[in-house]
């Protein structure tokens, strides 16, 4: 299918990440990891804002008073927009060479967040890795806890379905996983739903309203694929950038598909050649979004 794809923002963004749809401020909010911001843009306006912070901000959810939930290198924070950082919890302080990486608010109210091995320098150069360390963790009233044993490479995607399951990805596995959730909040029943699509490797998703997953293809992907929860593709669609990196759902009826990019890594040569790296893409899908789940414990 052939979709148009507009460049909403030029944010050339190091890596631009956890994108989320604020639907009572109409303004879409990401991250930029490496280049240690949060960014808001009101896309009928125009009108951007930034706020840089002194260490990676890696995640972002929405909480329902109207401000933020952060994850950072090592922790998470409350933060309310142009306000000061108050931290809540730390993350893995026993596992030094781990970093927060994906963070998303579930359907429940909890914030959940994946670590892994830091590859970030504190210059904010690349650090080869070269361990499988990274968990998942659930946030609620004011207590973390693991919910499962098993370790990735990249936390990547957290999506419940109206089934009850968790998808959730391994970008260095090239694997999207499908999980139940037991009475506990636990994780069983690991399934892989789907794996060794040939185009880059799975990083951020969002979910539409009829239940599909849309999943950004990092590492050369150059695309978001439409997938059902149990693995079947059922659209893929091209974008100007080679490394996608999350999207969400926003406007005025949830009917344009918001999706970030990175530029980390590429060469200067690279970039004069592919200016749109590191921008925020808008397209028209022909299907519509679900409001934001928004952080209440």
């Amino acid at each position: 299918m052939n979709i148009e794809v507009d460049v909403a923002f030029a944010a050339e963004n190091i890596v631009g990440e956890s994108a989320v749809w604020d639907d009572q401020a109409h303004k879409l909010c990401w991250v930029d990891i490496v280049g240690k911001a949060i960014h808001r843009l009101c896309p009928s306006t125009g009108n951007h804002e930034k706020w840089s912070f002194p260490d990676l901000v890696t995640s972002i959810g929405l909480r329902n008073d109207g401000g933020a939930i952060i994850g950072l290198r090592k922790s998470i924070a409350l933060w309310e927009f142009g306000g000061e950082l108050r931290h809540v919890a730390e993350v893995e302080p026993e596992v030094p060479g781990n970093r927060l990486n994906e963070g998303v608010v579930a359907p429940d109210g909890a914030f959940w967040v994946g670590t892994m091995q830091d590859n970030i320098a504190a210059d904010g150069t690349p650090i080869a890795m070269s361990a499988k360390t990274g968990r998942l963790y659930r946030y609620a009233l004011g207590k973390l806890r693991p919910v499962s044993e098993d370790r990735f490479g990249i936390t990547n995607t957290l999506i419940w379905t109206d089934g009850g399951r968790l998808i959730t990805a391994d970008t260095e596995d090239n694997a999207i996983y499908s999980y139940a959730l037991d009475a506990n909040g636990l994780l069983n029943d690991r399934q892989t739903v789907l794996s060794g699509f040939e185009r880059g490797s799975p990083d951020g998703s969002c979910v539409d309203a009829e239940g599909f997953i849309w999943n950004c293809r990092v590492a050369g992907g150059g695309c978001v694929i439409r997938f059902a929860p149990n693995g079947r593709i059922d659209r893929v669609v091209d974008l100007p950038c080679s490394w996608p990196t999350s999207c969400a759902f926003g406007g005025p009826q949830l009917e344009t598909l918001f999706v970030t990019s990175a530029r980390f890594t590429m060469s200067d040569e690279h970039l004069a050649q592919n200016p749109h790296e590191g921008a925020i893409f808008a397209l028209r899908p022909g299907t519509f979004g679900l409001p934001v789940n928004r952080f209440s414990q």
